[in-house]
């Protein structure tokens, strides 16, 4: 781990908060050029009325035609400038480019090759969804998506297990425990619950986005305390195009992250948390996230057995919108859950830090 005595503290901080800031002025100037683009090609979201729905179609009915794949700013962003410093440190191999590189085989590969893999399966479901293409005309049904991210996360897994041998689970303030190849179980669960809970998240204007900001913030100091100082960049890239994403995707949203964003972002976050042996403070410090699922799980288990509702509808940031909460009101209170969750998860991750 980095000793805070140690002489190249100063220039790894620097370097991590640049990667962030970087990103967050590449993204920036990307959004004009990705926002015209998103609305020549018609890419506005679709509204679907449903009696199955009735809050969320009447709430909802402005959004119509508000263009959704907002999400390419971040990942898209990310990967630019992932790749651009990675040929400049092997054309000039000097300091400047060398502490501008965040992309190695040990740390980042793999969180990357997931945040893009994912990201362009998302970019075909929200491409269907606005051509009213797929079985259901509204782009692939959720059994699709399952076994789609279910493989994504299946070679994660296989990865991890087999080629570097991982098969250890931290348990925070206790230690780390051999559990075999429960361990491949273990990620594809995590991976998956997170992508989805992700996309649950993405319902309201920059809810999804405030609440991963705080999430990836955690992670880059986890990842810097435990001396993976690429990785801890990449999560601070993610963090700057988050923010650039969110000056524009705060209420009235100007575009929807979409599935090219929510699925990504959330593979790619339940990937860390592998990668830094941080997968059982996850849910802390994505509180709000797991939040969501949990209330679209018990209305959907509800409806079946009991045939009511718990919620007037889920998931649970919509039902705070039925209520007559604003929506700007959820959105806000959510980031401050998110804020506290964070941190405190960042307390426990911090904890007889892992492997």
């Amino acid at each position: 781990m980095i000793a805070f005595s140690d002489p190249t503290l100063v220039m790894s901080v620097v370097r991590v908060i640049g990667s962030g800031t970087i990103t967050f002025i590449v993204a920036f100037l990307l959004t004009p050029a990705i926002t015209k683009m998103l609305y020549i090609y018609k890419f506005g979201k679709n509204i679907r009325s449903s009696g199955n729905t009735p809050y969320y179609s009447a709430l909802h009915a402005k959004k119509e035609g508000t263009p959704v794949g907002g999400g390419i700013i971040i990942w898209g962003a990310v990967f630019i400038l992932a790749i651009l410093f990675w040929i400049l440190k092997e054309l000039f191999p000097n300091d400047f480019f060398l502490s501008l590189n965040f992309l190695t085989r040990p740390q980042t590969l793999l969180p990357l090759g997931a945040l893009v893999a994912s990201a362009l399966v998302g970019l075909v479901d929200d491409y269907l969804n606005v051509k009213g293409l797929g079985p259901n005309g509204g782009g692939l049904r959720m059994k699709h998506r399952i076994w789609l991210y279910t493989g994504v996360a299946a070679f994660g897994a296989w990865w991890f297990y087999t080629k570097l041998e991982w098969s250890l689970i931290h348990v925070p303030g206790i230690g780390d425990f051999e559990i075999g190849w429960w361990y491949i179980p273990l990620f594809m669960l995590v991976i998956v619950s997170t992508a989805f809970s992700v996309n649950e998240a993405d319902g309201l204007d920059g809810l999804a986005g405030g609440i991963l900001l705080f999430t990836f913030g955690a992670y880059t100091a986890i990842s810097f305390a435990m001396g993976r100082l690429e990785l801890a960049m990449f999560c601070a890239a993610i963090a700057g195009g988050i923010l650039a994403f969110l000056w524009f995707n705060v209420y009235p949203a100007r575009f929807f992250m979409g599935d090219t964003g929510a699925m990504s972002l959330g593979t790619t976050l339940g990937v860390i948390a592998m990668l830094t042996n941080s997968a059982l403070v996850l849910p802390i410090i994505a509180f709000p996230l797991v939040a969501e699922s949990v209330s679209v799980i018990i209305q959907v288990l509800s409806k079946k057995i009991r045939g009511k509702k718990v919620f007037l509808s889920a998931p649970l940031h919509h039902h705070f919108e039925a209520l007559g909460w604003p929506e700007t009101k959820v959105t806000m209170r959510f980031w401050i859950i998110s804020a506290v969750s964070a941190s405190i998860g960042l307390v426990f991750g911090l904890l007889g830090m892992g492997t």
